[in-house]
């Protein structure tokens, strides 16, 4: 059965976002709440990037094009997203806050861990295209770049702190989330193929978790 646990740990984890841009006086960009059509709207171009992203990959990507392959004036896109990077990002973290959680609660700290990184890494491995633009596009310099890696981290960092569960060792868990952000730079390099992730990733966390845990 799919497990409850982390619930609470993760009620705190931005929803899957809306993101629409707001101009703020010396703020730059900031994120703003959508009506139902606007995140709607929101919703196409990120599908639309998608799709641009598999056709074309990342270099090819532009607002344009997606804002053209979603019906819509480029204008129209660049009132919801400021960059392409902003979009690859949106699309990233959308596909990971639908990710489920991946063991049961009477599993060990070890099973869990593992469960949830062969989930975070198999995760990426089901689309090669998206996760190789997602390596550029979270080193972007952009605030709404930022404001979704930290989500993203945000939720990473949850989801292996409730895996370890009450008690977990601070160190092991910063360990863990640094083996898998290592992993993800070493794919998007292509010094690591997206297939071996998950089994790297167990790897390390039987290292250093060890098999008592």
């Amino acid at each position: 059965m799919t497990s409850s646990r982390g619930a609470a740990a993760r009620a705190s984890a931005p929803p899957a976002s809306a993101a629409g841009i707001a101009e703020g006086p010396g703020r730059g960009t900031v994120r703003r709440p959508l009506t139902e059509r606007q995140a709607e709207v929101v919703t196409r171009l990120v599908e639309a990037a998608v799709e641009e992203i598999h056709d074309h990959g990342y270099e090819g990507l532009t607002v344009r094009n997606v804002a053209r392959r979603a019906g819509m004036a480029p204008a129209s896109a660049y009132t919801y997203f400021s960059s392409k990077d902003h979009l690859v990002a949106e699309a990233l973290w959308r596909k990971l806050a639908r990710l489920p959680t991946a063991a049961p609660d009477d599993a060990t700290a070890l099973e869990r861990v593992v469960a949830e990184l062969r989930a975070l890494g198999s995760f990426m491995a089901d689309d090669p295209a998206l996760s190789a633009a997602c390596t550029t596009a979270l080193l972007g310099p952009g605030p709404d770049v930022m404001d979704l890696r930290t989500r993203i981290g945000h939720e990473i960092h949850s989801r292996l702190r409730s895996a370890l569960g009450p008690g977990g060792d601070r160190r092991a868990l910063q360990i863990l989330e640094l083996a898998y952000t290592g992993a993800m730079l070493s794919t998007g390099m292509g010094h690591l193929s997206f297939a071996d992730v998950a089994d790297q990733l167990t790897e390390a966390a039987h290292l250093v978790l060890g098999e008592d845990a």
